[in-house]
């Protein structure tokens, strides 16, 4: 409605400096007589130098000629006509000035639909994301729940069997011994006795090797012998993390570091363990790329590599030592030194006061986040899958401590760290990481 009404004024504005000539328009005729040629005659000439005597006439306003209303008429008719212009003028400057408000109205109203729009959209995705990982969840801890009944029911079914037969031993050592008197008919007896006492107790024996293969087994599919608790990544995210506190100032000259693993997929980089600085976010580095796994200090990228160090879906366990006075850096995997590499970060000191995180990594922008800027993690390098038994020390360990430490049957989640202590130091689960028992 405002274009229309604008199209109107220029249009009244147009009409207005067309009809205003035609108002003025009149045809002045001046006539002159035939014999006026605007010439002197010689006698008029003659009369013009004598000299004669004006007389004094009173100062009277002369009338005006058609000439002069002419020319008042045309300068009239022309400023009037300016004047119009300029008011039109205003007029169409005054509704563009109008337009323009009202179409920066409707764009605003329209960006703030659409900004709308996006935030809901958003907000709804959030929700289905959230739902679908709650629901995620829920399944794998009742698939854990329902593994761990087995379990049980299967161990208690195995425990009764063997008290049985420790019952039926006890009974024939207890009649053994009680008969005193041996004569041809209690030797075969006793002979008798003898073969069924050595049949039990090979059965007792197979029952218990059979026992010890099962425990082993169902550990490696729920957790290493000897550890408790772990930490689950569901899936891999910007967000999910673990952040440990260590027990005392990571400020070292020496390190070891040492955890069960079990992977759900291996890409390119997996992060398992990251301790960064303010002036160095990748100060200590334990992670994979493929099957391989690499251990770095101060920063330099691919210090020391082995290949086919885990595989999905297993557990696997990794150690890193270092130590700045030799320069020597060395990866185990399974108890076993898989590589290692001397003069590596040699003479260097690793500082106090950084973060250590689990299943991800402070790149330099991300650690300020640590501090209050905002700045997520990459979701690419984080880890899915299971940790368990992370132990860290400010000494090299060595080959026995190691292998100790690797035992699948042993007590390898006991066996605590002086900076990281598992089951000791507080893990603080970020991102939807849980902590599975």
């Amino acid at each position: 409605m405002s274009v229309l009404w604008i199209v109107q004024v220029v249009c009244v504005a147009v009409l207005a400096r067309t009809v205003t000539p035609q108002v003025y328009d009149n045809t002045v005729e001046v006539e002159y007589p035939d014999a006026y040629y605007n010439e002197i005659g010689d006698g008029e000439q003659t009369e013009a130098e004598a000299p004669t005597e004006t007389p004094a006439v009173p100062c009277t306003a002369s009338e005006f000629s058609k000439w002069d209303k002419l020319f008042t008429m045309l300068e009239n008719s022309q400023m009037k006509e300016n004047m119009l212009l300029q008011y039109s003028d205003d007029i169409v400057k005054s509704g563009l000035k109008s337009l323009r408000t009202e179409l920066q109205e409707i764009i605003t109203q329209i960006s703030g639909s659409h900004a709308d729009n996006v935030e809901s959209a958003i907000r709804r995705s959030e929700q289905r994301t959230e739902g679908k990982l709650k629901q995620t969840l829920e399944g794998l801890e009742e698939v854990a729940d329902e593994i761990h009944q087995r379990h049980n029911l299967v161990i208690g079914q195995i425990a009764k069997l063997l008290r049985d037969q420790v019952y039926q031993l006890h009974t024939i050592e207890n009649y053994c011994k009680s008969n005193q008197v041996k004569n041809f008919q209690t030797r075969d007896l006793e002979k008798e006795d003898r073969g069924g006492l050595q049949a039990i107790s090979t059965q007792v024996q197979d029952l218990q090797e059979k026992l010890e293969i099962y425990s082993r087994a169902t550990s490696r599919q729920i957790l290493p012998a000897g550890c408790d608790m772990a930490i689950f990544f569901p899936m891999r995210s910007a967000s999910m993390h673990a952040e440990v506190t260590p027990e005392r100032s990571m400020k070292t000259r020496a390190f070891t570091v040492c955890m069960w693993i079990k992977p759900t997929q291996m890409l390119n980089k997996t992060v398992l363990f990251s301790y960064g600085t303010a002036t160095n976010p990748l100060e200590l580095q334990l992670l994979l790329s493929g099957s391989s796994a690499f251990f770095t200090v101060g920063g330099e990228a691919d210090l020391v590599k082995a290949r086919s160090a885990a595989t999905e879906q297993s557990w696997a366990h990794l150690c890193g030592t270092w130590s700045s006075e030799q320069g020597l850096a060395s990866l185990w995997v399974n108890g076993q030194k898989a590589a290692s590499s001397p003069g590596v970060a040699e003479g260097h000191e690793i500082p106090a006061n950084g973060v250590i995180i689990l299943g991800q990594e402070y790149s330099g922008p991300a650690l300020a986040k640590h501090f209050g800027f905002q700045d997520p993690f990459k979701a690419e390098e984080a880890f899915t899958g299971k940790l368990t038994g992370v132990n860290a020390w400010d000494r090299v360990l060595d080959q026995n401590e190691i292998a100790e430490q690797a035992r699948a049957d042993g007590q390898t989640c006991g066996s605590h760290g002086n900076l990281v202590a598992w089951g000791v130091s507080q893990v603080s689960e970020e991102g939807g990481v849980k902590m599975i028992y």
